[in-house]
């Protein structure tokens, strides 16, 4: 069996938000610690998210705290990340390291406020969570700094200056929830301005095998591959194929003739379904993908177009080596 490194889940949004979360239980959540443990995760990320409202940041801050709580609380099988996981890290597989990320900059940034503030509390929420991962402008809709995914606004003045503030601070900047007009003025912006930061997409699929604004277009990918990123494949219905669970392999198969062999990994973005607004999406994870002990199996079924090589890059070389350039 392979180790696993996940790139994106929404545990901590499930402990803020769940009436009574219980992550030690294998049926609370699909990231789950049983669930994890089973598929071998030896790396998990996190992310901080929160929606475009007032008082956004306030949970933002919260559930960095709740990260920390989470570690303590079951400090027999989760440990905070630090540099000595890319020595340690594939050895322990009884054992899931732990790393935040920000998934929407309104967890640290109110829509209303000077910049200089919210730059101060993102380093506060690094200061508490340790090493962040990456950071994703927007979500699904449009805030002070771009438009999300279903809007087709681009990169706003405050986005500019977002990325000049993460150059050389060795965080990735998420390309899973922007528009396509966002995305383009990203990569323009930091070529124009010569700006550091590593790209990815956390918890993305291909446009061009399912349809879907959340999925990523050829274009996009590709630069993402040129500039040795990630893309993680997302294991929701909605972004696979409304009808055929086989689409995952699909997408990951996409992804290697598409020449990301050392871009692709795992974003499964399991999150807290019960009490989401739009029912009518479930189920929002077929059975097959359901959870994060899914992950040996999906493995397991690319055997015999893959090699052993080319599973493990895929499984968690290729996060190794994305997650080395941050530290």
């Amino acid at each position: 069996m392979y180790p696993v490194i996940d790139f994106h889940c929404d545990m901590l949004s499930y402990l803020l938000e769940a009436p009574n979360p219980q992550p030690n239980q294998l049926a609370s959540i699909g990231c789950s610690i049983p669930a994890m443990l089973q598929g071998k995760v030896v790396l998990q990320i996190m992310a901080i998210y929160t929606t475009v409202e007032p008082g956004s940041t306030v949970k933002g801050l919260r559930q960095s705290v709740l990260f920390n709580e989470l570690i303590r609380t079951h400090s027999t099988k989760l440990q905070k990340f630090d540099s000595t996981f890319l020595a340690r890290g594939l050895s322990d597989s009884n054992s899931i390291t732990c790393m935040t990320s920000i998934e929407n900059a309104a967890s640290f940034a109110e829509e209303n406020e000077p910049l200089s503030v919210s730059f101060e509390r993102l380093e506060k929420i690094i200061t508490s969570t340790g090493k962040l991962a990456y950071i994703g402008l927007t979500h699904h809709g449009e805030n002070r700094f771009g438009g999300g995914n279903s809007t087709a606004v681009g990169l706003k003045k405050d986005g500019e200056a977002l990325l000049e503030y993460l150059s050389g601070k060795k965080i990735g900047l998420d390309f899973s929830h922007t528009s396509d007009a966002l995305a383009y003025d990203i990569l323009t912006h930091i070529s124009k301005n010569n700006l550091q930061v590593p790209i990815l997409a956390s918890h993305s699929n291909f446009r061009s095998v399912y349809n879907h604004p959340r999925n990523l277009p050829d274009e996009i990918a590709r630069e993402i591959i040129l500039q040795k990123g990630l893309i993680g494949m997302n294991f929701l219905r909605a972004f696979v194929n409304d009808k055929n669970p086989d689409a995952l392999l699909d997408h990951i198969e996409y992804g290697m003739k598409l020449g990301a062999e050392d871009a692709l990994c795992f974003g499964a973005d399991f999150f807290y379904t019960e009490s989401h607004p739009d029912q009518s999406r479930v189920p929002f994870f077929y059975p097959q993908h359901q959870n994060a002990a899914s992950y040996p199996t999906i493995l397991d079924s690319l055997t015999n177009k893959y090699s052993m090589g080319q599973l493990k890059k895929l499984s968690h070389k290729n996060g190794i080596n994305f997650i080395a350039g941050l530290c």
